[in-house]
């Protein structure tokens, strides 16, 4: 196991500026998984904790020891890909013990870590199978094995399941969880997955264009996200996202929404500031059909989606798209109006132009 400590780290490509100015800590035994859209700088990351890529600038410390200038053999990481990278003309045993091999270990020794390696990951039938043999799952987790037989200090996972059809990637989000447990080595894991990343992080980095947006648990972060940017970009349906202003006195408080409706916020907005320009963000689940008079919004629903215990109503109102997940099977029809019920305790606001998170929101749910 190993602690990461990444200090003020640039990444520039000649002009361009991949990673302007990040600072991270990973925690000993941690699973840490970086998330974000491509292009925002987390396989870069990964890559220069590797020793794969070169720091233009800062600190990267591995137990405390700087690292910047050691090659990726001498960091004591192995790291899985995305391609798997086997070598097609070796058995699963040989690619497995190839890098052992490298170091001139014994071929006891070798022989010794490949089966317990094998064992942990159920590739012992298959050790003399050549990769071509193999599905791909099972040639992901040779690929984890070869790093397991290693037994380094850090484990870094580079979108290891994209490759794999949906079905096969939750069996093997499984599997590494209960790697992980097993074997207690600090891992990165990068993914542009927000469901992967939910279920398998001890912590969460949601990155944008190289800044770290929000770091924090799964659940931290998708309860009180920090930015608009973070609450669109963790959860499935995305969070409901509508625009305007905040009307009425500070005990009737009301968003006017760009269209000239209203929606009334008897609890949540009390105590922020009238005439406040905002987004107002809801999460789909904490949405429902309404049955009374409370908070709400009429919408035109455009598709209905069963997904088997749920559904999900699509429609929009005041130009914002709008999801509502809908426990059990309503009789709801597309082109047909209906009112959908807010769930005050769970609205968030964010700031227009910055996307930022008010905090007096915050305040007055509290309260």
């Amino acid at each position: 196991m190993a602690t990461i400590s990444m200090r003020q780290l640039k990444k520039k490509y000649g002009a361009v500026v991949a990673i302007p100015d990040l600072s991270l800590e990973v925690k000993d035994g941690e699973f840490l998984i970086l998330v974000g859209p491509s292009g925002c700088g987390k396989s870069t990351l990964l890559r220069m904790l590797a020793g794969l890529e070169s720091v233009t600038g800062g600190d990267i410390a591995i137990d405390d020891e700087v690292v910047n200038d050691q090659m990726p053999r001498q960091r004591d990481i192995a790291m899985v890909f995305q391609s798997y990278a086997l070598y097609p003309h070796m058995t699963v045993g040989q690619n497995m013990g190839f890098s052992l091999k490298l170091d001139k270990c014994s071929k006891a020794e070798i022989k010794e870590r490949v089966a317990a390696a094998a064992d942990i990951l159920a590739l012992t039938p298959l050790l003399e199978r050549k990769p071509a043999q193999l599905s791909g799952g099972q040639r992901q987790r040779v690929a984890m094995g070869r790093a397991i037989v290693r037994d380094p200090k850090v484990f870094l996972f580079d979108e290891p399941l994209s490759n794999l059809d949906a079905k096969l990637r939750v069996q093997m989000r499984a599997e590494i969880k209960s790697l992980h447990r097993r074997l207690k080595t600090t891992i990165v894991y990068v993914t542009h997955d927000q469901v992967e990343a939910m279920t398998m992080a001890d912590r969460i980095v949601v990155m944008s264009a190289g800044h770290i947006e929000q770091v924090g648990t799964p659940l931290d972060l998708y309860d009180r996200p920090m930015s608009r940017f973070v609450a669109e970009f963790l959860g499935s349906p995305s969070m409901n996202m509508l625009t305007g202003e905040l009307i009425g006195t500070s005990g009737a408080m009301a968003l006017k929404l760009d269209d000239g409706s209203t929606i009334a916020l008897p609890h949540a907005a009390t105590g922020m500031t009238p005439g406040t320009k905002v987004t107002m963000g809801i999460r789909p689940e904490h949405l429902s059909l309404a049955t009374g008079d409370g908070p709400g919004f009429e919408v035109e629903v455009d598709v209905t989606e069963p997904t088997g215990s749920d559904t999900l109503l699509i429609g929009g109102v005041a130009g914002c798209a709008i999801t509502c997940e809908i426990s059990g099977r309503p009789k709801v029809a597309p082109g047909q109006k209906v009112r959908l019920a807010i769930d005050e305790a769970h609205l968030h606001f964010f700031e227009q132009e910055s996307g930022r998170r008010i905090e007096a929101a915050d305040l007055a749910l509290a309260g």
